[in-house]
């Protein structure tokens, strides 16, 4: 994978690191989450893949992998905030454990990094994506296809994976604040 950043694109900028440095984070993030819970393994396996697939595609600047970044990463971040508790709870074990000195449950917090991570993904593919020299309306037909597309790989992914947490997604569809 280095041999081909390199020469795909010698020079990264801050965009290509934001996506490079929050991808990789949240797929670090993804790995420990499946060490300490076993029956996410497969699940975090296969979801790690649209990351790689965004971290490759924005090296070469291709928009492709702006869309993928901006739809799975911003999806995951949109997810967590309105349709389940993992980020609130998350936040609650960071304040608990600058109040005590004592990280009780890092299982909770380990998704304050991944939003943030994510978030990161998110600011570099929309701020790489601004920065190319030709857009066009199509685009926009493009994103929509590439949403739908990694939505359902993600779907698919907990469909076969964990169906407990395909519950998430009619949530999404009627957000709401989970305190």
């Amino acid at each position: 994978p280095l041999l081909v950043m390199q020469t795909a694109n010698p020079r990264l900028k801050s965009p290509e690191w934001l996506i490079l440095t929050g991808g990789l984070f949240f797929i670090l993030l993804l790995t420990i989450s499946a060490i300490w819970e076993a029956d996410i393994r497969w699940l975090h396996f296969f979801q790690a893949w649209m990351y790689v697939a965004t971290i490759m595609l924005a090296v070469r600047r291709s928009r492709w992998g702006y869309f993928i970044g901006v739809s799975a990463a911003g999806l995951w971040d949109y997810a967590n905030v309105f349709a389940t508790s993992f980020f609130f709870n998350g936040l609650q074990q960071l304040s608990r454990w600058i109040q005590t000195g004592h990280l009780q449950r890092p299982d909770l917090f380990i998704a304050v990094p991944a939003w943030f991570s994510n978030l990161f993904v998110v600011i570099g593919c929309i701020w790489a994506y601004s920065r190319l020299p030709t857009k066009s309306f199509g685009d926009a037909a493009k994103f929509a296809i590439t949403f739908v597309l990694t939505t359902g790989f993600f779907a698919l992914d907990m469909a076969l994976c964990q169906p407990r947490y395909l519950a998430t997604f009619p949530r999404m569809l009627h957000p709401h604040l989970p305190f």
